[in-house]
């Protein structure tokens, strides 16, 4: 292996999307603009070098209300680290920077096609997430 790291697997662990009532739906309808987008990303070591990484994203309201939305993917990626690849930083990057990177545009039709799916078509997110800008001022 050449490469840092090989994904070897990536699928849809976990999805949901709720939304109670009618009343709720028109609500958000109106509102969903308002909607953040968070990450979290945890990972697992299996046998053989191989890491399960589990990104999850919510789109939500933080606002406090009655009437929200809530939608949630967990994406799992298996990856198989080389040999060579010892240093804990170095790993670190691979699954917060690397990995998110080269999975995101799944990762995010999938979530469009969620919110697509829950009734809500017109959203779309205009700007992409920058990994290597999230890793970089992570300590800040």
């Amino acid at each position: 292996m050449t490469e840092k790291y090989k994904i070897l697997g990536k699928y849809i662990k976990d999805m949901s999307s709720e939304t109670k009532d009618i009343e709720t739906y028109l609500f958000v309808k109106d509102r969903i603009a308002k909607y953040q987008l968070g990450i979290d990303i945890t990972s697992k070591p299996l046998k053989n070098k191989l890491i399960e990484v589990n990104t999850n994203l919510r789109f939500e309201d933080k606002e406090k209300s009655n009437k929200k939305s809530y939608f949630e993917i967990i994406y799992s990626t298996i990856i198989k680290i080389d040999e060579e690849i010892k240093d804990k930083k170095e790993l670190e990057r691979i699954i917060l920077c690397d990995v998110q990177t080269k999975i995101y545009p799944d990762l995010e039709k999938s979530l469009l096609d969620l919110l697509h799916n829950s009734g809500y078509e017109e959203i779309k997110f205009e700007k992409k997430v920058d990994f290597e800008a999230l890793y970089n001022n992570r300590f800040n």
